[in-house]
């Protein structure tokens, strides 16, 4: 059964005195227009803190509250690499530029800069902190990342469905602390775990029915209050292997949402922010396109929209995730009343900075005068040295494994677009696996969202341009699923490839990168399975047999039916390999040498018709 944390568990003590560093004027827009409010609307108060105990400062009626979030770090502790580390920002005349972006060493100094001046403000997040992380940190089971965001100030956060991926249990340990149960400690230090309350208001134990953390958290000072609900998305079962939800219910993000905010009402907390671990597509890919233009909520869709439409007015504003988009943009509330919906992209490289007015007389948020921006944590700013140690102190450790050279490249090898090189050259990897553990093996499929990272052709550090270190293989395929082998029938293999862009991914589909000798035309103007041509199918050339078995690599998730591939759980006679970041390690190096390195493959292989 999995670990619990009860809510009635008490907080270890935060800091109540932390960095204030030299001023800095702080530019939001977008979000809502802003209405008049009382001259007595300030920012002072008694510093940071959650123990409520006033100096003596006058009170006026307003108070402006600021909360910065982020979301979908995945333990980026160093800069991310690649297009993985920029963002696009639009410019005046509506060009488009990129700008590098994020590592926490600048994440730090942010935050830091920007909570200048703010005395009332909260750092919360909106999942997904840990896990699918880059060896600095996927090394020690997130353990550094766990210390950066304690460093960070961090007070809140939802869980995200990667906080499962190891389990509850693990959950637990990096919620409470202690060292890991197999591998132990890794310093001479036991680990503490987080200082800040993950909230899983809709993650139930299955046996106690009861959340398996916190469901909520309650931020006071100077008798301004602010609830925390923090939820991850209903569906994560469907995207996070068995074993990691084993013993878990996932219920409805709206009712949840909705039953705690009645809750902390009837506690006489009525300014409510709700931390939602799922989210939307924006109409532009720039972090600072205006989501609001074409009327409010026009600017961006997916699963967020109605659950932004559904949730009780009494929530005041929503930070969300998941998705790695960047939007700020407001969506009608029930009540029909616009609210702000954020969501800061991911791996540290924005944060959100919004302010909240709160009305003393009342205890709730002045919704109309809500200002939220997003900004880029550019690299042209100091490194925070505290930070800068703990990348220094963990890299340490995990040098001597990380710089070892697996393989050779000519260029970058990019996860991006329908079928990508870097998808090619893993399901490639995991066919001659295959081929080695069976001969008898057919082809390969890769999930995308199982490639975190490219590969770049730059060194990351001093092993050399076209290196390719196992601490970039590891950020790569972090997620240690194992290389899988089943047999499906041909019209089991056709209905895989459909289940691509139909039922649970019709909306969003999930386009599987392919192995070498499988092809196929994949039909954008039509909907649903027709955009899966089914007489284009062919292996080696080949039209697949309906009637034929054939024998399939793929990662564990997949294999047990992850990512809405009901049809790839059905497979028969499995066959267990080993971890898929090894399969990719061997064929690199198997394939490629310093004279003789390997260049990204074409990905031509599904012809998509636009």
């Amino acid at each position: 059964m999995p670990a619990t944390a009860p809510s009635h568990q008490p907080r270890r003590r935060r800091r109540t005195s932390r960095l204030l560093v030299a001023a800095a004027t702080v530019v939001t827009a977008g979000a809502l227009a802003a209405a008049a409010l009382p001259a007595s609307a300030s920012t002072g108060g008694n510093g940071r803190g959650n123990d409520g105990q006033g100096q003596g400062h006058s009170q006026g009626r307003y108070q402006d509250i600021q909360l910065l979030s982020f979301n979908d770090l995945h333990g980026n502790l160093e800069p991310p690499a690649g297009s993985s580390g920029r963002v696009t920002e639009v410019q005046p005349d509506g060009t488009t530029e990129t700008v590098d972006a994020g590592g926490v060493e600048y994440l730090a100094t942010h935050l830091r800069e920007a909570r200048k001046g703010n005395r009332y403000s909260i750092t919360a997040a909106g999942g997904d902190m840990v896990g699918a992380s880059p060896l600095l940190s996927g090394l020690f089971h997130d353990e550094p990342t766990i210390e950066a965001l304690n460093q960070l100030d961090l007070d809140v956060t939802s869980v995200g469905n990667h906080e499962f991926d190891e389990g509850a249990r693990e959950l637990a340990r990096l919620q409470n602390g202690g060292c890991h149960p197999t591998e132990g400690c890794y310093t001479d230090k036991t680990f503490k775990g987080a200082d800040f309350p993950y909230l899983a208001a809709n993650v139930l134990d299955e046996k106690t029915k009861k959340p398996i953390l916190k469901p909520y958290w309650v931020w006071k000072q100077n008798g301004v209050k602010v609830g925390f609900i923090g939820v991850t998305l209903e569906g994560t079962p469907g995207i996070v292997s068995a074993e990691g939800v084993k013993g878990l219910t996932f219920k409805d993000e709206v009712e949840t949402i909705n039953k705690y905010a009645k809750e902390l009402q009837r506690q006489g907390v009525k300014s409510i922010v709700a931390l939602i671990h799922e989210g939307g597509f924006p109409a532009s890919s720039s972090y600072n396109y205006d989501c609001d233009s074409p009327g409010a909520g026009d600017g961006v869709s997916g699963p967020i929209v109605d659950i932004a439409r559904n949730i009780t007015p009494q929530v005041d504003a929503l930070v969300t995730g998941h998705t790695h988009n960047a939007y700020v943009c407001t969506i009608p509330d029930p009540a029909g009343n616009p609210r702000t919906v954020t969501s800061a992209s991911s791996f540290g490289r924005l944060y959100t900075d919004t302010t909240l007015t709160y009305d003393r007389a009342t205890g709730d948020i002045a919704r109309t005068s809500v200002k939220s921006a997003n900004h880029v944590v550019t690299r042209d700013v100091p490194k925070a040295p505290d930070m800068t140690r703990l990348i220094d102190r963990w890299n340490t450790l995990a040098a001597p494994i990380g710089n070892r050279p697996v393989g050779y490249v000519t260029a970058d090898i990019n996860r991006d677009g329908t079928e990508s090189p870097l998808g090619d050259l893993i399901a490639d990897a995991q066919l001659a696996y295959g081929k080695e553990q069976d001969p008898e093996t057919d082809l390969a499929l890769m999930n995308p969202g199982g490639i975190r990272a490219p590969l770049t052709y730059a060194a990351s550090g001093a092993e050399g341009d076209g290196v390719v270190t196992y601490a970039e293989a590891f950020t790569v395929q972090p997620f240690a699923n194992t290389v899988n082998l089943k047999d499906y029938t041909g019209a089991q293999l056709i209905q895989v490839l459909k289940e691509q862009v139909s039922g649970p991914n019709e909306a969003a589909p999930k386009v599987l990168q392919i192995s070498s000798g499988l092809t196929y035309t994949l039909d954008l103007t039509k909907s649903g399975a027709d955009r899966v041509v089914t007489d284009s199918i062919r292996l080696n050339g080949a039209p697949v047999d309906e009637n034929a078995t054939y024998r399939v690599a793929s990662n564990s998730f997949l294999a047990g039916g992850g990512d809405g591939f009901t049809t790839l759980g059905e497979g028969t006679n499995e066959s267990v390999g080993a971890d898929d970041l090894a399969a990719f390690e061997q064929y690199l190096t198997a394939n490629s040498s310093a004279g003789s390195p390997l260049a990204p493959p074409a990905a031509d292989r599904i012809t998509v018709v636009r």
